[in-house]
């Protein structure tokens, strides 16, 4: 083993040695190196009069570029776009991304957290989590219903074994009884248990209460306290689009933080729906847990074997994304931003509840509870979720998302207020087809 990996695991030992024993055997390997990238940074704040260490190319003490290029986004320098940005992120991002964790979480009061590590999306988010937290054989905790490219990164790439419980109970709530079964069940088979919470979720649009919230917390330091390792990753993608009063409107991540040294709190998030900038790729990793003597240094540690993980994938995220991400946070307007567009989606999904709660739908399917987030899906009674998928596509040009052999996931994200009516009865006569041809 490297002796820099043995000296961060040495780090993270002294302050929480539950922390060890769930980190995977390339978690426990994993650096940061001192090679080029640690030199470069000596040289960037030393070397005042000529510092040759980094792989870009300069010109008259300006970083060489394209008119084309650099036309395109003529407001910001090339220093701060066309660069090579550090494997842990921007500073200044990482540190305003930290601080909004705290507003947006009152429940953190107090607490301490990492510094958040930048990814490039929170899809690679959850890949480095896998790599630096999964070994082969693990064990995933997930509902049955989940975002689809869980499967392919943590079973099919890393191996581990998914373990699903039903979502929503009887009295369409979170199922609370069918997870805590679940958990504990795999916390009788493993020594480490991973569960991954998604709220807002996809591809239900349902976000826990309060209460359910409070519940599932409780579930988890209670594991932990019995002896389980638990490490709790919260997939905050949709974060703050939060639409009725009753919904738990902070993180699961806040609460779980500094419950239990057995119980490693994850947060995945990102300006990717926050700050709807999809193709600027610009996630964060963030780790909360309790530890004993200096924290910081072990969180450092995590934070270094995280952006070692990323140097050895793909080096480091967009700058440019991460710089437009930074500006656009430092903006006056950014909360007047944010509210503007969370109300357009709000009133869509109030629209949607209105316009389902007629009856004449009731014969054809039946509402999930959503409450939140970007989607809502349907359960249909009678017809193939695949088959009418394809028919409304071919018949009708509309495009829909098909789940299983029953459901179907709507993004109203993507679905103007004044469609929301004609998209419904267009599914409802696709419904009526298929029955009248015996499908």
């Amino acid at each position: 083993m490297n002796p820099i990996a043995q000296n961060l695991n040495q780090i993270i030992e002294k302050g929480n040695p539950h922390l060890i024993e769930m980190l995977s055997e390339m978690g426990r390997n994993l650096f940061f190196p001192k090679g080029i990238l640690s030199q470069s940074a000596e040289a960037g704040e030393k070397a005042h009069k000529l510092n040759v260490t980094i792989g870009i190319a300069t010109e008259r003490g300006e970083t060489m570029h394209f008119s084309s290029v650099m036309g395109s986004i003529c407001s910001i320098r090339p220093e701060e776009s066309l660069t090579y940005a550090p494997s842990f992120g921007i500073p200044a991002l990482r540190k305003v991304w930290q601080d909004s964790h705290f507003k947006k979480n009152p429940s953190l009061e107090g607490k301490t957290i990492s510094l958040p590590v930048v990814t490039c999306g929170i899809t690679h988010a959850i890949s480095m989590f896998a790599d630096i937290w999964l070994d082969p054989d693990d064990v995933v905790v997930l509902p049955d219903k989940m975002w689809g490219n869980y499967n392919m990164i943590l079973n099919v790439k890393k191996g581990a074994k998914i373990s699903h419980y039903d979502l929503f109970s009887q009295n369409h709530g979170f199922n609370l009884e069918a997870f805590e079964e679940k958990i504990k069940t795999e916390a009788e088979k493993h020594d480490k248990v991973i569960v991954l919470l998604n709220f807002p979720h996809n591809p239900t649009g349902y976000t826990v209460t309060a209460e359910e919230g409070n519940r599932i917390v409780e579930i988890l330091a209670d594991l932990a306290g019995k002896g389980a390792n638990v490490i709790a990753v919260t997939d905050d993608s949709y974060f703050g689009l939060f639409y009725e009063d009753r919904t738990l409107k902070e993180s699961l991540f806040a609460n779980l933080c500094g419950r239990h040294p057995r119980l490693l709190a994850v947060k995945l998030d990102g300006a990717t729906k926050e700050s709807f900038v999809w193709g600027l790729r610009v996630g964060f990793i963030t780790y909360g847990s309790k530890i004993e003597g200096d924290h910081m240094a072990v969180y450092d540690a995590l934070e270094r074997k995280t952006a070692g993980c990323i140097r050895g994938s793909i080096s480091n995220a967009s700058h440019l994304g991460q710089t437009i991400v930074l500006k656009s946070m430092q903006d006056d307007n950014y909360m007047a931003e944010k509210e503007e567009k969370f109300k357009v989606l709000k009133n869509r999904a109030r629209r949607l509840k209105e316009i389902l709660s007629d009856s004449r739908y009731k014969e054809a399917w039946d509402v999930y509870p959503f409450n939140s987030g970007y989607f809502m899906c349907i359960r249909l009674k009678s017809v193939d979720a695949e088959t009418l998928r394809l028919h409304l596509l071919e018949k009708y040009g509309v495009g829909l998302i098909s789940i299983g052999e029953r459901d179907m996931r709507i993004a109203f994200s993507c679905l103007e207020e004044t469609d929301i009516l004609e998209l419904f009865n267009i599914i409802l006569q696709g419904v009526k087809d298929l029955k009248g041809m015996n499908v």
